[in-house]
């Protein structure tokens, strides 16, 4: 088949790429830095460097392919004038006209959890936007939206917290149940789903694996030879406060908080559990290695 990867050589795009060139595929892959063409070629992809920005190029990429996979580039949380609600619209309204234009009948979307909300979903409500802006394509687009879990490379963030007060502390976790996920196994779900013939609307949730917070921790903590790490809960104020206090756009924060708080109570998951997946198979303590790996960068130390 004829594919379209957008992503660049992301978290996510990096290993769908290779395993849908592996599979025989001709594979373009959509990216805004000229440099990465040299890495995208010795893929055995196609490279197509432009904006999502250009509708114009979009069409002319999607044009004659077989199917698509749409994802909205993450963004600079520290951008001040950032307005990621409407960047996500924008993102999808011009992956909506590309897709009516360039006669693409088959698009498999990143979305997130939680992209059922109407409210309450923080900064995914971006996602959810995506969503709905896509679901008004003509009936003969045959789409599904994938729907991640928490990213276990969110987890990094924690490594300076981690380095500087010993523990991680967020207004979610501890107690309750995290369901995390791997790019990798994200990879695999769209790889399968892309190929495969299908009319209609799909949403297909994707996880590696559920733990605690705690358990997280257990986790991180042994293999940077710290078991005794602990999660601890903090009030919204306060990690609402810490974000902005690192320079944060003030409205990002607020919608991570929501998000965080959301995962927290229950709500953010709720559709999840009514269509849980089967778990992936990278599990925790295989990204415990990466995590111990950039703890000891970050300390100086030889990782264990």
């Amino acid at each position: 088949m004829k594919l379209v990867v957008t992503g660049s050589l992301g978290n996510i795009s990096k290993p769908l790429t290779t395993e849908l060139v592996q599979k025989g595929h001709t594979v373009t892959v959509i990216s805004s830095n000229l440099e990465k063409q040299k890495d995208i070629e010795a893929m055995g992809a196609i490279a197509a460097i432009g904006t999502l920005e250009d509708v114009d190029f979009l069409v002319s990429t999607f044009t004659g392919t077989d199917a698509v996979y749409c994802m909205v580039p993450p963004n600079n949380y520290f951008d001040l004038s950032l307005d990621l609600i409407a960047y996500y619209r924008r993102i999808g309204n011009n992956y909506a006209q590309a897709i009516q234009q360039s006669g693409v009948k088959r698009v498999v979307n990143l979305s997130t959890i939680g992209a059922h909300l109407e409210k309450g979903s923080g900064i995914l409500f971006g996602a959810h936007n995506v969503e709905k802006i896509l679901n008004e394509l003509p009936p003969d687009v045959a789409l599904t939206h994938i729907r991640p879990t928490s990213f276990y490379y969110n987890l990094y963030a924690y490594v300076d917290m981690v380095k500087n007060q010993g523990f991680i502390a967020a207004n979610y976790g501890a107690d309750k149940i995290i369901p995390w996920v791997s790019p990798i196994d994200i990879a695999a779900a769209i790889a399968e789903e892309i190929v495969t013939p299908f009319v209609g609307r799909k949403v297909r949730y994707v996880a590696s694996e559920e733990l605690t917070g705690n358990e997280t921790a257990s986790i991180l903590g042994a293999a940077m030879g710290n078991p005794d790490l602990k999660w601890k809960i903090i009030p919204n104020e306060q990690m609402l406060s810490g974000l902005e206090g690192a320079g944060m756009n003030p409205q990002i924060a607020a919608g991570l908080v929501e998000m965080y708080a959301s995962l927290y109570s229950g709500l953010l998951a709720e559709d999840y559990y009514r269509h849980k997946p089967i778990m992936g198979r990278v599990k925790l303590t295989d990204f415990a290695k990466e995590f111990a790996a950039a703890f000891a960068s970050a300390t100086n130390i030889e990782p264990i």
